[in-house]
């Protein structure tokens, strides 16, 4: 068991309340600083004991922070990623990598000048559902796979917020670099990776500007395809009322077809199921439906951060490839808004 690491969390809003401080409790580690511009944010962090900073040179300068997670918007990911790096923490960074393509190259170039060990946050990769599903792929369960299926999607108005008076920053082009897109379909193109062992190549997508009130994309259909053949598919969207079937992932081959609901996402469990593809037979597939993928990458950035032989699962190259996916992606669908005007999901 890793003993006890000491956290900092920069930029303390919804997710890295929600999520990331209890993942770090459960993991037993310790959040020991955080920093935040805000008052009201630094209020919330000093009532789990943390030591609460306005600016990032109070939380660098804890030296019982070892590891640090960036939870900012995106366009402040790399002015961190930067100091973090120079300042010889380790780093786990959320998804995008940044709001920009030149953003991320420049994190990857300070990540490889420093040495510094960096991860992105991409907690799909963690889920114990989708380990499963690529236990099962290595196995040869599905056969030759074929096609990677995904949808991933939510409802995301002009004035959702998580904490009370705080703005909506996904919706902004300048702090998110995208919409949906550029959200959601990271994990996408990520947990493709992960599964089959090898990187999409080939990307082309489809914006959509349909029903929200606002700049961005709030919809996206994205085809990719790997090295060895295998075609991926992405919906993605900020246009899908909570209440309807929106999280799910398909891995077909020929030998069968693999289906996990509502593991996507932030929480833990959801449902994994294998079709045979000789007898049509249903099997469900358990796993662990308590641990959290966000408890569970916290726990493997912990295991890596005392054992470097492990850090080969983190790749800032790596992942410097799915935002240059997303930029490619972006470019391929020229932006489209429709006459109609914004609607409201059923009550």
């Amino acid at each position: 068991m890793v003993d006890s690491i000491g956290w900092g969390i920069v930029g303390f809003g919804w997710v890295a309340r929600d999520f990331m401080a209890p993942a770090i409790r459960q993991a037993g580690h310790r959040l020991v600083a955080v920093c935040d511009p805000g008052a009201e944010a630094r209020d919330a962090a000093a009532t789990l004991g943390a030591r609460a900073h306005a600016d990032l040179a109070g939380l660098i300068a804890e030296p019982e922070v070892e590891a640090v997670y960036v939870a900012t918007p995106n366009h402040l990911h790399r002015g961190a990623v930067e100091a973090l790096a120079a300042s010889g923490k380790a780093i786990l960074c959320e998804k995008p990598m940044a709001a920009a393509l030149d953003d991320a190259e420049a994190m990857a170039a300070a990540v490889a000048r420093t040495g510094a060990f960096y991860g992105t946050a991409f907690d799909q990769r963690h889920h114990p559902a989708h380990r499963l599903l690529r236990d099962a792929i290595r196995a040869g369960r599905v056969g030759t796979v074929t096609v990677i299926r995904i949808v991933y999607a939510c409802w995301l108005d002009r004035g959702w917020t998580a904490i009370p008076g705080q703005a909506n920053w996904r919706i902004d082009q300048a702090q998110a670099g995208g919409g949906a897109l550029m959200d959601l379909a990271p994990h996408g193109l990520d947990l493709t990776d992960f599964l089959l062992d090898e990187p999409i190549l080939d990307i082309t997508a489809l914006t959509q500007a349909r029903a929200q009130d606002y700049a961005v994309d709030d919809g996206a259909l994205l085809i990719g395809r790997t090295g060895s053949g295998v075609l991926a598919s992405l919906h993605v969207a900020y246009n899908c009322p909570d209440a309807l079937p929106r999280r799910r992932l398909e891995i077909a081959g020929t030998k069968g077809l693999l289906i996990a609901q509502n593991t996507m996402g932030q929480e833990a469990g959801g449902r994994v199921t294998f079709i045979d593809g000789a007898t049509g037979e249903s099997t469900p597939l358990p796993f662990d439906t308590e641990a959290s993928p966000f408890l569970e990458q916290v726990r493997a950035f912990g295991r890596s951060l005392r054992d470097p032989a492990g850090r080969d699962a983190w790749s800032a190259a790596r992942d410097l490839h799915t935002m240059r996916l997303l930029a490619r992606a972006y470019a391929a669908s020229p932006s489209h808004r429709p006459a109609p005007s914004p609607v409201a999901p059923a009550a």
